[in-house]
């Protein structure tokens, strides 16, 4: 059905047009969603900051390891999720999920897919689709579900849904086919993007030094002379300049009243500093990163920093939860498939190593109270 080709050209959508100057110019789309989702895609490309977010998130939830009903399938298993092959490049399971999971967090919906090999009837392979070319739209009833695929501007029905892989992130009635955490960030980014355009443009005129030579003819000899001089003034400056930027010191020598001034010297550049941080902690909140992990060195305690990394570790968890489903069916569908009837459960890693000391700790505190008890019981019975 080739549900899985390529992203229609932007033109097509006509959600994103580029410019001429190399900007971005967003105009109303024949479907909403496509406009929004072209949106997140360009928010990505364009700060940073976001990227670098998303980049964070991914690698900090953690790799994971699966655990299956008997030894034998155990091997297998371990095998299929280190070489299954994933997309044109990709390879393991855990390559999966870090591209499910960044589709997730930029659409509020992740697609896959189980490729299965007709002839042997083992999976090929697994697909991550592109999330922004499916629509879920609620059936006859509140549990029943239709999954849509827009291809060239219109929504096609997919007739056998059960075959993909699909995770929604804060589904809502009105929303039910998931919300990206990007949403109410264009707004801000623009702002953002506006200020830094703003800061390029005043070094244009400010920060790259321009010259103004003036020369003010004395006499009428002069005056007859002037444009003649004038002439030779601007010979002789371009001259140097051009010595100059071959690194080549040259003296600018003139004769009569030249007056050489630098243009914009004396303004000043508009202080953006407070403005730009008051937008990143809007970003930042809103992704839930603590803002020491992108480099931003804002004045914080050592007992903050810890609850802002206690919050980032209940989100990690969340994604977590979100992902172990999917993995655990990719890994029934296999064992099935090669003859186990035993399931799969995912055991995901400490996210870090104050998880590893927290629990190191409890454990030591544990076997130290069960030694005083037992010591106290001992005593008990001696009397």
């Amino acid at each position: 059905m080739g549900l899985f080709r390529k992203k229609t050209a932007v033109s097509e959508t006509g959600a994103v047009s580029k410019l001429r100057d190399g900007g971005f110019q967003f105009r109303l789309a024949p479907d909403g969603e496509i406009f929004q989702q072209e949106l997140y895609d360009s928010l990505r490309a364009r700060v940073p900051i976001i990227d670098a977010c998303f980049g964070k998130i991914i690698r900090l939830t953690g790799g994971f390891k699966v655990i299956a009903g008997n030894e034998r399938a155990q091997r297998e298993l371990e095998d299929f999720c280190r070489d299954v092959s994933v997309g044109v490049s990709g390879k393991s399971l855990f390559t999966f999920a870090d591209m499910y999971l960044d589709s997730l967090l930029t659409y509020g919906k992740a697609v896959g897919r189980i490729y299965a090999d007709q002839r042997t009837g083992r999976i090929k392979g697994l697909y991550v689709g592109d999330a922004s070319l499916y629509r879920i739209r609620e059936g006859k009833n509140g549990l029943d579900k239709r999954v849509f695929y827009v291809s060239g501007g219109r929504e096609v029905r997919i007739t056998s849904p059960e075959k993909l892989l699909y995770t929604a992130l804060n589904p809502s009635p009105k929303h039910p086919d998931g919300v990206s955490i990007l949403r109410g960030l264009p707004a801000l980014s623009d702002i953002l993007m506006r200020i830094y355009e703003c800061i390029g443009q005043n070094f244009d005129r400010v920060g790259n030094v321009r010259y103004a030579v003036t020369y003010r003819p004395e006499g009428e000899n002069d005056r007859a002379r002037a444009k003649e001089r004038a002439e030779q003034i601007a010979q002789e400056w371009s001259k140097g300049m051009r010595a100059a930027r071959n690194g080549v010191v040259q003296d600018f020598v003139a004769v009569g009243d030249v007056d050489i001034k630098v243009i914009g010297a004396d303004n000043q550049l508009i202080e953006t500093e407070i403005p730009v941080r008051q937008l990143l902690e809007q970003l930042v909140a809103k992704l839930s990163i603590p803002p020491f992990l992108l480099g931003l060195n804002w004045s914080t305690t050592e007992r903050m920093s810890a609850q802002q990394a206690d919050m980032l570790t209940s989100e990690l968890e969340y994604y977590r939860r979100l992902l172990t489903p999917v993995l655990e069916e990719i890994c029934g569908v296999f064992l099935r498939l090669n003859g186990y009837s035993c399931g799969a459960a995912v055991e995901w890693d400490n996210i870090n190593l104050q998880d590893e000391e927290a629990l190191a700790k409890s454990r030591l505190y544990n076997a130290q109270a069960e030694e005083i008890e037992d010591r106290l019981k001992n005593q008990s019975e001696l009397k």
